[in-house]
């Protein structure tokens, strides 16, 4: 069966993009130009022009994705792109969480993250895995807000105040 990449290539893509500091002025204009195009609410009739000048008009569905992102990445957020539906080897799934496989089995064992089995591998959808990133993100920010206040509350940090 052929891929269309390695594993490692198609991991990149799931990696967050940001915009460099120095393109932070051209992204937040794209931002602007598209929005625009979109409240005109007409069909945009965007057209890409590639480097030998050749044009191709920009599909309304491309364009609300493009439209989507340059609105981020003006923002100064970072963004992936997931395709929905896509299914991750156990590797995998540990790579983005950045966790050991053995660790991301044992969360799979304890039911934290739902998963399917092919033969005796188990396959998990992407948009489970980025969910758990995400809650455990917001957990571990708690914490650390509850620690800081805790410490606050016991007179640390006086250097700051």
């Amino acid at each position: 069966m052929a891929t269309t990449g390695s594993i490692e290539e198609r991991l990149r893509r799931l990696s967050p993009v940001s915009a460099p500091e120095d393109q932070q002025a051209g992204v937040e204009e794209l931002a602007r130009v598209l929005q625009r195009a979109h409240r005109a609410r007409r069909p945009a009739r965007c057209k890409l022009v590639g480097p030998a000048g050749e044009t191709i008009e920009v599909p309304e569905s491309v364009f609300h994705v493009l439209e989507r992102v340059a609105e981020v990445l003006a923002r100064g957020d970072a963004v992936t792109i997931v395709p929905v539906g896509k299914e991750l080897t156990t590797q995998q799934a540990a790579d983005i969480l950045n966790i050991s496989r053995q660790y991301l089995v044992r969360l799979l064992d304890e039911g934290a993250i739902p998963f399917a089995r092919t033969g005796k591998h188990r396959r998990l959808r992407v948009e489970d895995v980025l969910a758990f990133k995400e809650k455990r993100d917001h957990e571990r920010k708690a914490a650390l807000d509850e620690l800081a206040r805790q410490s606050e509350d016991v007179g640390g940090y006086r250097e700051l105040g």
